[in-house]
């Protein structure tokens, strides 16, 4: 079937004994009125017929010689292939995805605070855990759809797409229970393992938690305000059992200021409210993603001096730590080697026709810097 045309603006074809002289080949263009009301020619919409005219064959024999299909002699096939080049005609490939069975297009969806909607791709983290994958799919044959977090259910299950990643879904994500029941391949969090269709990538962000909260009592901290989302997703879960255990077990004081919507303006609230008050913590763990730069700069406006009043360390992707004043320690997800990881398992599910569920680790990386320094580097743990 002919892919439909295209209107873009007011278009026009003139007819046999129109004013405007005799009619063009069913294949001429149409025509693009600019703002100054003059109308541009584009460039001409080749269908398979006209190809077919062209080449003196049927629509079929074409059509054949183009998919590599049917029993047809070389030189009809070079003909008929020679023709469609030389007259600029492109198969619609999507089309003839779709017609195989699969559209090569996977789905990307960042699922925490899906309460309201929120641009993800203004942190660093989503913004390069998006980038690699997208990069990652290329790389196999397949393209990245990005997806709405905020959106009716019914709009995603008319997208022909292959396979799904949902990054930080919400617990019991209605968005992966309607994608698992359809039969569309998932990555996500370890909550799928084990369920058909279900694979993962993690983090183990419980030992990352106690890392960071070890590297700031070898420093000497003795109260740490910990800011952390209040949401669903994996990670912020295992913070904050972490941060319960750690401290029960060190008989370090830890406390918890939560962020409940996302973005850094919510983020640097809850930094403030952290240190603001009047029982002034020694060390802060900034768990949801915010400039660092702006957690300094606001332990500064409260009269702090970073490290020796407050030691900082902030879970970022942003280059701007390193070039903080001091620079600030950072916990990465290395969200490049998490992305390259999702998209191996689908496109093994996909090209290679693995289905058994599995899913894979990736380690996370604490960069140590002046920030959460009381002594020098050379004493504490390498970055």
């Amino acid at each position: 079937m002919d892919e439909p045309q295209r209107r873009v603006g007011h278009q026009t074809e003139a007819r046999s004994g129109d004013a405007a002289g005799p009619r063009p080949p069913a294949y001429a263009a149409t025509r693009k009125h600019t703002p100054g009301g003059r109308a541009q020619q584009l460039a001409p919409r080749v269908r398979l017929i006209d190809v077919a005219r062209e080449a003196g064959l049927s629509k079929t024999t074409i059509s054949a010689a183009l998919n590599g299909t049917g029993r047809l002699s070389d030189e009809v096939r070079a003909h008929a292939r020679e023709t469609a080049w030389r007259m600029g005609y492109r198969p619609n490939a999507t089309a003839r995805l779709l017609r195989a069975g699969h559209s090569k297009l996977i789905g990307f969806a960042v699922r925490e605070y899906v309460e309201a909607p929120w641009v993800y791709m203004e942190l660093p983290y989503f913004t390069q855990l998006t980038n690699a994958s997208a990069r990652a799919a290329l790389e196999h044959g397949h393209a990245l759809v990005l997806l709405p977090n905020h959106a009716p259910r019914e709009e995603w299950a008319d997208l022909p797409l292959d396979a799904v990643c949902i990054v930080d879904p919400m617990p019991d994500d209605p968005l992966v229970e309607d994608f698992l029941a359809a039969g569309t391949p998932v990555v996500t969090d370890r909550r799928v393992e084990g369920r058909r269709g279900g694979y993962w990538v993690e983090t183990d962000y419980h030992a990352a938690t106690r890392g960071v909260l070890d590297h700031l009592a070898e420093q000497g901290a003795r109260d740490i305000a910990i800011v952390a989302p209040d949401s669903g997703a994996v990670y912020a879960r295992d913070a904050l059992l972490a941060q319960a255990q750690w401290s029960a077990e060190r008989g370090i004081r830890t406390r918890v200021e939560n962020v409940a919507t996302p973005g850094y303006t919510p983020a640097l609230a809850a930094v403030e409210r952290a240190i603001g008050g009047p029982d002034r913590p020694d060390a802060l763990f900034v768990v949801t993603e915010v400039s660092p730069p702006m957690v300094v700069a606001a332990a500064r406006r409260h009269g702090y001096t970073v490290p020796d009043d407050l030691l900082v360390v902030c879970a970022s992707e942003d280059a701007l730590a390193e070039h903080a004043e001091p620079p600030v320690t950072t916990l990465s997800t290395q969200p490049a080697r998490i992305a390259a990881a999702g998209i191996k398992l689908l496109v093994e599910v996909l090209d290679d026709g693995y289905t058994e569920s599995r899913g894979a680790e990736v380690p996370t990386r604490l960069v140590i810097r002046a920030s959460s320094l009381r002594t020098p580097l050379s004493a504490g743990r390498p970055g």
